[in-house]
Formats: C-alpha cells, structure tokens, sequence
C-alpha cells in the first residue's frame, strides 16, 4: 500500500516538473527557443516559436521595425510579435 502511494506522489511530482518546464523565452502560451541573430543584420533575431497546440515555427524579428516575418502563420501572431519585442529588449537591440 506504501508503495503505491509512493510510486502515485512520484508520479504526481515528475508530471508536474514536465507541464511547468518551458524552454526558451515564452509569452503568453507561445515560446522561443533558438533565438540567433541573422547573419546578414545584427538587428534581425531568427526565432523559432512553438505554441500549446503544438504549432511551431521559423520567423525573423526586425528589431528596428519592430515587425515579425511572415506576418501570418500558425503560431498566434499578437504572442508572436510580443515575444519577439521583447527578445529584441533583452538582446539589446531594441530602437
């Protein structure tokens, strides 16, 4: 009986590591991971987006515009844009 409520809490407690771990940057339901700057512009981060619905993604963030391309894809792209601002931020390339 001890054993199965051991082998129940350790199993409560590994799932819950798996569902609050998020790689990357992450706003709202959609993360970053593999943020690098574009070889041609150090202004442009390449990002690659992934969302909960399991949509993923490779954009370039125009830091200086402040505009994500492609304007439309399956990843939300209000979450998108907002993320890469703040990538932008963070790397310190914002205008």
């Amino acid at each position: 009986m001890i054993r199965h409520l051991c082998m129940a809490l350790a199993g409560v407690l590994l799932l819950a590591t798996q569902v609050w771990a998020s790689p990357g940057l992450c706003t709202g339901p959609v993360c970053a991971d593999g943020i690098t700057r574009s070889a041609k512009n150090h202004w442009q981060l390449v990002l690659r987006l992934n969302d909960q619905q399991g949509h993923r993604e490779k954009v370039v963030m125009n830091c200086r515009a402040g505009q994500l391309s492609p304007m439309e894809g399956p990843v939300d792209r209000a979450y998108a844009i907002a993320l890469g601002r703040r990538a932008c931020r963070l790397a310190g390339e914002d205008s």
